[in-house]
């Protein structure tokens, strides 16, 4: 059987990347400009500034992944694109890229759904021998739907089970923000700086987690979705009345505590919906997925209830075209074909075409 090899884009927010990837498991080249000091100065990402900047790197990407890989245009097999959901100008620029590519070349066009990618960056992981983290429930075979999996990043926090390639069904996510968007907004307040999220976790190391209880929120009548703006209010309360109170905030506990109430609320509905939904296999994806606190304890829930837990490399977790490529690969295979009116959608929601 021919091998299909899929070119890859994303520019869904401030990350330039383009891989190519090979029958939806092997990545041959997964390049990645980052903008983070760009943004770091703001504090967050500033959409103009991103879509500029994708502009100027697209090209010298997609060039360098095509080098790295050895694979030339005409040995591509088709073009893949993450075309929402996302920053509407970042998405244009590759939409755009992408589209010309394909057409100049003569290969098919398939747009991604940035999520599903996040969800298929596990497909494109491989598991070792061993592990640390769950040396007795090591998953030796790649991974393969169905299953469970819990999807976290700074614009989404979603529990689906992924039913089939590209096939969800999504049965709890949060009703405010995401967990990555909290880890954000806390990690400001305290003046961590941007991104929180890894900000959060490295400071949480020298931490003690139970050294501010804060709450944990369930919502009623759902027991799989997720609310994180009460929690986000309660530690910048925390923080507010220390300062009023001229009491002095260790960081390192506060982070601690924030983080291990996130991570909480995360680790117990996934496992919970795993058991009832009758799944063996649980995944975790997004850029809150290289979280170490919510790895370690998602992996210690598994290995407690029997569960084989797969997780991202951590390169693959963060905005990456890899992911795109394997997710492209399973919707290209499916006859998935796309139109030269291929347009950007930053609302696109899960499972829509």
């Amino acid at each position: 059987m021919e091998d299909v090899l899929i070119l890859a884009i994303e520019s869904s927010c401030d990350e330039t990347a383009a891989a190519v990837v090979r029958n939806g498991r092997e990545v041959l080249s997964n390049v990645i400009a980052s903008q983070i000091a760009l943004h770091t100065q703001f504090g967050g990402v500033v959409p103009e500034i991103a879509s500029r900047k994708h502009i100027e790197q697209i090209n010298p990407v997609i060039t360098s992944a095509l080098e790295e890989a050895r694979i030339s245009l005409s040995q591509i097999t088709a073009v893949g694109v993450t075309y929402g959901p996302g920053l509407v100008g970042a998405l244009l620029v590759g939409v755009a890229e992408a589209k010309a590519i394909a057409y100049g070349a003569k290969k098919p066009l398939v747009g991604v759904h940035h999520i599903e990618g996040h969800v298929a960056a596990n497909f494109i992981t491989k598991y070792p021998g061993q592990n640390a983290l769950t040396p007795d429930r090591i998953c030796q075979a790649e991974l393969e739907p169905p299953f469970v999996c819990l999807i976290v990043s700074g614009g989404h926090t979603h529990l689906v089970v992924v039913k089939d390639y590209g096939e969800f069904e999504i049965i709890g996510k949060t009703r405010d923000d995401a967990a990555g968007e909290a880890f954000d907004k806390v990690a400001r307040a305290v003046g961590l700086g941007y991104p929180g999220g890894p900000k959060i976790d490295q400071a949480a190391r020298q931490g003690n987690p139970h050294a501010v209880e804060f709450p944990r929120a369930k919502v009623e009548g759902a027991p799989y979705d997720f609310s994180f703006s009460g929690l986000k209010s309660a530690v910048l309360n925390y923080i507010n009345h220390a300062k009023m109170t001229g009491q002095e905030i260790c960081v390192p506990d506060l982070a601690a505590s924030f983080q291990n109430a996130v991570v909480e609320a995360l680790v117990s509905r996934a496992v919970l919906a795993a058991e009832e939904y009758g799944y063996d296999k649980l995944a975790i994806a997004g850029g809150v997925a290289s979280n170490s606190a919510l790895r370690e304890a998602m992996a210690r829930s598994c290995r407690e209830h029997g569960l084989n837990f797969y997780y991202p490399s951590p390169v693959f977790c963060t905005d990456n075209a890899a992911m795109i490529g394997a997710a492209a690969y399973y919707e290209y295979q499916k006859g998935v074909r796309h139109g030269w009116d291929l347009n950007a959608i930053p609302n696109l929601k899960l499972g829509e075409r």
